[in-house]
C-alpha cells in the first residue's frame, strides 16, 4: 500500500493473510440491456407515469442475470515471508505453524490462504484476474456460480499492470468481452460483481467517477468508480449498463482499508492488450528508452524559464541505452512524442512502453530553452525487478560529512562548494569519472538546506550549464539572476542517481 498526501491509503482490494481479488464476469451480451425510457407503472386504480432520468435503470437484475455466470471466486494457497506479513495492517490470524526448516538463512514463511475474484474471457477457460491475487501462489482453485470447483494454472502475469491470466480445463464456459471503444462517460452507471470478504456472487452499483487517475502506477490510467468494492473484489470486472466489461477492479482508496466508495479499475483497452499478450506468449514486451525521468513541477518550470509548460525532465541516462545513443542529455525536457504532447513523466513512460522494439520514436525536447528533435530507436524494457535494482545505482558519492570547509571555497546558494581531486574522490567514495562541484557544507536555514541538499552531494548541472567546477555554479547563478529568474535548477548526483532540485536565489 502507498500513502497519499491526504493520508488516504491506496491498497489492493485483497482479503486473506496476504492476497485477494475481486471477481466478476458474465456472459457475452449485446447492447440491448437496460435502455432508458419511460416506465409505466399502475398503482392501485390510478395510472402513474414514472420517467427515470436518461440512463438511470430502475434495476440491474437483468444485467446481473446475464453476466454473473462468468464470474468466479478464486482461492489461493501460498507461503509468505513472515517479514512481509508484518507490513500488512490488520491481517487475519495465521493458520498453521511457521515453516522454520532449513531455509539457508532465508526468513521463515507462513502458509497463507487468500481469496479474490476473476472472470472468463473465453469459452475454453481463460480467466482474467489481478497479479496480486495469484502472486506466489502454490495452489489455485476457482469456484463457478454453479458451485463447481476447478483447479487453475497461471498462463502469465504482469506486475506492472497488476494483471494475470489463469486457465481451467474444459469448454463451453460463459464469458464476457472487453469493451474498449464505447466507454461510459463520467457519471454513467456501472456495476461490479465479485467475491468481497469471501461472500461470492455479489453485485454493487455506482457511477464512473473519473478517468485518468494516476495513483503511482507507471502503466495504468485508472478508472475511478464509486460502486463499492471491498477486500476480495480484486480481479473482478466492472460492467457498463449493457453488460460489457469496461475495467478490471484492482485497488481502493481508504483511510482504514475498507470501502468508502472510491475504487480504481484497470481500463478495458489496456487489460485486453495485456491479457492477449499473456495468452499468446506468457509475457509482456514493452518499449524502452533507457532514461530516468521526473515530472516538471511548477518550481522546476520556473527555474527553467518554461512558464506553464509541462513535460518530463531527463535525470539520468542508462549507459549504452537507446536514449544515450540517440544523443538525449541529462537536463533535457521531453514535451512531445510522435506528435503527442507529453505532460508528465508517467505519460512519457506509458507512451514509450506502447512502442515496439526497433520502432523509431520522435522526441520533442526543450534543451537549454530551445526546441530540439531527437529520434530514438526503442529498445526492450527489462523486467521491473531488474530496473528496480538498477535504480539503486552505485555509491559514487556517499554523503559523508567533511571534516571542515576550507575558507577559500566559494559559498553559493547557502552551500560551500569544492573542486574534485584525488583526495575528495577517496574521501567521498566517488567513481573515477565523477565530475562536478562537490558540496562540502550546507547552511540549514537556506533553501538548499530546506530542500535536503547535504555534504557529499555533487552538483553536475546548474541551469543550462554542465558543471565541472564550483565556478560553473557561480556563473549559472549570475546568468539566471540577469535573466530575472528567482530560482535555478540544480542537477544533484547522489548515491549513483541524478535528481533535479529547484533552489531559490537570494537578492
Amino acid at each position: 500500500m502507498a500513502s497519499l498526501k491526504s493520508g488516504i491509503i491506496i491498497g489492493v482490494a485483497a482479503v486473506g493473510v496476504a492476497f485477494a481479488a475481486l471477481a466478476a464476469g458474465g456472459l457475452r451480451v449485446t447492447p440491448n440491456a437496460m435502455s432508458a425510457g419511460p416506465l409505466q407503472t399502475r398503482l392501485a386504480s390510478t395510472a402513474t407515469i414514472f420517467s427515470p432520468p436518461p440512463g438511470a435503470p430502475l434495476s440491474f437484475a437483468d444485467i446481473f442475470d446475464r453476466v454473473s455466470p462468468a464470474v468466479v471466486s478464486i482461492d489461493v494457497v501460498s507461503h509468505v515471508s513472515l517479514r512481509d506479513l508484518q507490513g500488512i495492517p490488520g491481517f487475519p490470524g495465521l493458520q498453521g505453524a511457521p515453516d522454520n526448516g532449513d531455509d539457508g538463512g532465508q526468513p521463515p514463511t507462513q502458509k497463507a490462504e487468500s481469496q479474490g475474484s476473476g472472470f472468463f474471457i473465453s469459452s475454453d477457460g481463460y480467466i482474467v484476474t489481478n497479479n496480486h491475487v495469484i502472486s506466489h501462489a502454490e495452489d489455485i482453485k476457482v469456484t463457478l456460480k454453479d458451485g463447481r470447483i476447478l483447479p487453475a494454472r497461471v498462463i502469465g502475469h504482469d506486475s506492472a499492470t497488476d494483471l494475470a491470466v489463469l486457465k481451467v480445463e474444459g469448454h463451453n464456459y460463459p464469458f464476457v468481452d472487453f469493451e474498449n471503444s464505447a466507454k461510459p462517460r463520467v457519471g454513467d452507471w456501472v456495476i461490479a460483481i465479485g467475491n468481497p470478504l469471501g461472500l461470492g456472487d455479489t453485485a454493487t452499483a455506482g457511477i464512473v467517477s473519473a478517468y485518468g487517475r494516476d495513483i503511482g502506477d507507471s502503466f495504468v490510467d485508472f478508472i475511478q468508480i464509486d460502486a463499492p468494492i471491498n477486500l476480495g473484489n480484486s480481479g473482478g470486472p466492472t460492467f457498463d449498463t449493457y453488460g460489457r466489461v469496461i475495467g478490471v477492479n484492482s485497488q481502493i482508496a481508504s483511510p482504514s482499508g475498507g470501502s468508502i466508495g472510491i475504487g480504481f479499475a484497470i481500463p478495458a483497452d489496456l487489460a485486453q492488450n495485456v491479457t492477449q499478450q499473456l495468452i499468446s506468449s506468457g509475457k509482456i514486451v514493452r518499449g524502452y528508452m533507457g532514461a530516468s525521468i521526473e515530472n516538471v513541477t511548477p518550481a522546476i518550470a520556473e527555474s527553467l524559464g518554461m512558464g506553464s509548460r509541462k513535460g518530463a525532465l531527463v535525470a539520468d541516462l542508462t549507459p549504452g541505452g537507446p536514449a544515450e545513443k540517440a544523443g538525449v542529455k541529462s537536463g533535457d525536457v521531453v514535451v512531445g512524442l510522435d506528435g503527442q504532447p507529453v505532460n508528465s513523466a508517467t505519460e512519457l513512460t506509458r507512451l514509450v512502453a506502447q512502442s515496439h522494439a526497433g520502432q523509431v520514436l520522435h522526441l520533442a525536447i526543450l534543451r537549454d530553452g530551445k526546441p530540439v528533435t531527437v529520434d530514438i530507436r526503442s529498445g526492450v524494457r527489462p523486467p521491473e525487478e531488474q530496473l528496480a535494482l538498477n535504480q539503486n545505482g552505485g555509491d559514487d558519492n556517499a554523503p559523508v560529512a567533511p571534516d571542515s570547509a576550507p575558507a577559500d571555497h566559494p559559498h553559493v546558494l547557502g552551500m560551500t562548494l569544492g573542486a574534485i581531486d584525488e583526495s575528495t574522490r577517496r574521501r567521498f567514495s566517488m567513481s573515477p569519472d565523477a565530475h562536478g562541484a562537490l558540496v562540502l557544507g550546507v547552511n540549514g536555514s537556506s533553501d538548499a538546506g530546506e530542500q535536503g541538499l547535504q555534504a557529499g552531494d555533487l552538483i553536475v548541472r546548474a541551469g543550462d550549464l554542465s558543471v565541472a567546477q564550483p565556478r560553473d555554479v557561480e556563473l549559472a547563478v549570475a546568468t539566471a539572476k540577469k535573466e530575472g529568474r528567482t530560482s535555478i535548477l540544480l542537477g544533484i548526483r547522489r548515491a549513483g542517481r541524478t535528481i533535479f532540485v529547484p533552489i531559490k536565489m537570494d537578492g
